[in-house]
């Protein structure tokens, strides 16, 4: 394991500067460096994992670009899913071998776990539900499961990358362009949403500080 784990906030970036931060976060980690978490927003982009299926891509490519929506095929698992501001993404970079742990559906369950502490701290009541990764409420709606958080990584020998999107005030029409980690019959919703309060840069905030807290507590 390495000496410490380090959390860093980026602000808002273009999620191709992003890919290649994380780059240089697993070759400084494969060198020796922390394991580390990337805490970051994203102008609205689209990106298309490694199990993504073209049907999930509701709207064309030109469309999106023409609307300034980027699009990606990227080395992660999972199907398709949106970012964009008002969501917090976490870049997870970690030797797994290092830690004990060369077991993918643990570390996800791990990462799942975190999620849920920080938005337990935030009022908002959570679960997993078997056979689908991510954080989800609950208590769910009249239309089926609502989703807060989607989670997808990738392993570079051991040293995993990408991480997960926590929806906490962004606009979730984003969604409408594609079917969300495609799950049909799952809704997305906000910490916003979920607590019936205003989408603020301060709510915002006080969710980056409980996730940075909560995977401080938890990974390092």
């Amino acid at each position: 394991m390495s000496e410490h784990f380090e959390v860093e906030w980026l602000g808002s970036v273009r999620y191709g500067e992003a890919l290649e931060r994380q780059l240089a976060a697993v070759e400084a980690r494969r060198g020796g460096g922390p394991d580390r978490l990337l805490l970051l927003e994203h102008p609205p982009v689209i990106t298309l994992g490694r199990s993504a299926r073209p049907e999930n891509l509701r709207s064309q490519p030109a469309a999106l670009r023409a609307r300034g929506v980027e699009l990606f095929e990227v080395a992660r698992g999972g199907d398709v899913t949106w970012h964009g501001p008002g969501q917090l993404v976490g870049y997870l970079v970690a030797d797994l071998a290092a830690r004990g742990t060369p077991d993918v559906g643990a570390w996800l369950r791990r990462i799942e776990a975190s999620l849920s502490g920080a938005l337990g701290a935030l009022g908002v009541e959570t679960r997993a539900i078997p056979g689908m990764t991510g954080v989800f409420l609950r208590a769910d709606g009249p239309d089926g499961p609502r989703k807060l958080a989607s989670i997808g990584v990738g392993l570079r020998g051991w040293i995993s990358w990408h991480g997960f999107a926590l929806n906490v005030t962004c606009d979730l029409s984003g969604f409408d362009d594609i079917v969300p980690c495609g799950l049909a019959g799952v809704r997305m919703t906000s910490v916003a949403e979920a607590l019936g309060a205003a989408p603020t840069a301060a709510l915002f905030e006080r969710a980056r500080l409980a996730v940075a807290a909560a995977f401080r507590e938890g990974f390092a």
